[in-house]
């Protein structure tokens, strides 16, 4: 099935078995040559700006198939093992503590690295806080760079720690018996030491609150200051890098579209923190993304969400972060199918089907690119010709200009205008 983005003659992203790819609609406007000023830079993209995410509860992580559609979408880096799954996975055993998911086979550390080395791209790990111990992760990051020599620099202590229940809120399996923000920075400081103590040159990570969305700056009973503030007066001179994650959502896809253009003011929320408390090391601590998709908006793998994700990634970048992780690889329908803007969409975090079924709907066949897969491809200029028949942009810089109209449409074609503008500037963001 077909959707027009916004009237006239534009890209459309198809949507079934084998689509999801560019193409032009019928009545699209000759190519034209676009104009790239190159003497003037948005930014740079790092070799681990789009990322992607994996989880050790997917039985086809592993797949030659999957790789082969990672590699062709030029994911550069990996995230492992998974979201919440992190803070119960034990990874010399490859199990899991406390009970709502589980490891599959084949999916272990050495599975995943072989995986990130035929898709070509880096790891970054997240070391099990919620119920491991620094010693479990220095052993980790020893037999990863010492004995096995994967060089993996990117480790992040913990999974959305501040979701542990200290605050009335609780999603994050944490079994410390202090769970303050307090507590969380001084146990990540010990992960750091012990960490470090086996490879210097890895870099550590610190989980925050995505400045201006829930629950930042919510301060427990008991608590001096929020979370942010509190992990980093205390573990900020012993961090490389911040992490956030970002779900901006909406209860529209306009809403949703319209949130790339907050992503500044969050940014510089985040730098003005790690300068107060980073000391003399505060200009080379780094933030990444390690959790981006339409979650919390109606758009999970329709034609919003597609031009939401480069969009998203291409704004994060040009404000200097290190990367992006989208949500997730496979994920699976969480409810029935909806229609949005006239398409179907699963209501699946992932860019490929898994072929899972929800209420007695199912979606395509596993690993069927979903339009939000195109939408990350767009940024690396690896789809293949054969798939991406024009570029969208081509026909956009000659058509003429027509009113919005009503409803998200307007939002779509502005932010696919949008994004075409900041494609002209991929070689000065490369």
């Amino acid at each position: 099935m077909r959707r027009r983005l916004v009237a006239g003659a534009v890209a459309t992203l198809v949507a079934g078995v084998g689509a999801g790819a560019l193409a032009l609609s019928a009545g699209a406007a000759p190519a034209v040559d676009i104009s790239v000023d190159a003497g003037t830079s948005l930014g740079t993209v790092p070799s681990t700006g789009v990322g992607l995410n994996t989880a050790v509860y997917d039985p086809h992580m592993t797949d030659a198939t999957t790789s082969s559609l990672m590699k062709a979408a030029g994911v550069h880096q990996l995230r492992f093992p998974g979201g919440s799954v992190a803070d119960g996975y034990h990874w010399k055993t490859h199990t899991l503590t406390g009970g709502g998911s589980w490891a599959a086979p084949n999916t272990d550390f050495d599975h995943f690295m072989a995986t990130a080395k035929r898709v070509g791209a880096q790891p970054i790990v997240t070391a099990n806080y919620g119920s491991g111990t620094p010693q479990e992760a220095a052993d980790w990051v020893k037999y990863a760079n010492v004995d096995k020599h994967y060089g993996v620099k990117y480790w992040e202590i913990g999974n959305e720690v501040y979701g542990n229940g200290h605050d009335g809120n609780g999603w994050e399996g944490d079994t410390h018996a202090d769970k303050s923000p307090a507590a969380y920075a001084r146990n990540l400081v010990a992960y750091a030491k012990a960490m470090k103590a086996v490879d210097p040159t890895v870099k550590i990570g610190a989980v925050l609150t995505t400045p201006g969305y829930w629950p930042d700056a919510v301060k427990a009973p008991g608590d001096s200051a929020d979370w942010n503030h509190t992990v980093l007066s205390i573990a900020g001179t012993s961090i490389n890098f911040a992490i956030v994650h970002w779900y901006p959502g909406g209860t529209s896809t306009s809403d949703l579209l319209k949130t790339p253009a907050q992503i500044g003011a969050t940014t510089s929320a985040l730098r003005s923190l790690i300068a107060t408390y980073a000391g003399a090391h505060a200009a080379s601590v780094e933030i990444a993304v390690t959790e981006t998709d339409g979650d919390f908006s109606p758009a999970k793998t329709s034609q919003a969400a597609a031009l939401y994700a480069p969009d998203t990634y291409m704004s994060w970048l040009e404000h200097g972060v290190v990367n992006v992780d989208w949500w997730d690889l496979h994920n699976g329908m969480g409810t029935a199918p909806t229609t949005v803007n006239g398409e179907t969409d699963y209501q699946h975090e992932g860019v490929l089907s898994s072929g899972s079924c929800s209420a007695g709907h199912c979606e395509p066949p596993r690993d069927t690119p979903f339009p939000t897969y195109w939408g990350i491809s767009s940024l690396t200029g690896k789809i293949a010709t054969t798939q991406l028949l024009h570029h969208p942009c081509a026909a956009r810089a000659n058509a003429h200009p027509r009113p919005p109209a009503p409803g998200s449409g307007a939002a779509s074609g502005r932010l696919a205008d949008r994004m075409c503008a900041e494609r002209a500037h991929i070689a000065r963001l490369a």
